[in-house]
């Protein structure tokens, strides 16, 4: 199985699209079609402002290729609280083949996609 990962602060919102870019060179180096990789680039980002939301200053992205394209998306430093995120939640459940949220007290810190 290939890796690999990314860390950058949550604050600077150019770094989302250097995220977006990071999993879309992921899934085309595991020749996912277009299609799905827009869709998993929409799941990834909206992964991170979910735990943007949630008051985490910084994130780490690991990207996985194997069987299929996966992402683990983990919030870190901050003042992690409860954040507003029903429809990324919604989002990003409709759009990958698997996703789980982890967290406690209601507080996520870190989403698994897999496509």
């Amino acid at each position: 199985m290939k890796e690999l990962s990314v860390e950058f602060d949550l604050r600077d919102s150019e770094y989302m699209t250097a995220l977006r870019l990071v999993a879309g060179a992921v899934c085309s180096a595991a020749d996912v079609d277009v299609d799905m990789l827009e869709d998993f680039k929409v799941c990834v980002t909206e992964s991170a402002l979910i735990l943007k939301n949630g008051g985490f200053e910084r994130v780490k992205a690991s990207f996985g290729m194997g069987d299929g394209v996966t992402a683990e998306i983990c919030g870190f430093g901050g003042q992690p609280e409860k954040g507003d995120c029903e429809l990324s939640l919604a989002l990003v459940g409709a759009l990958v083949s698997e996703c789980d949220f982890n967290g406690k007290d209601g507080i996520i810190d870190r989403v698994t996609l897999k496509i």
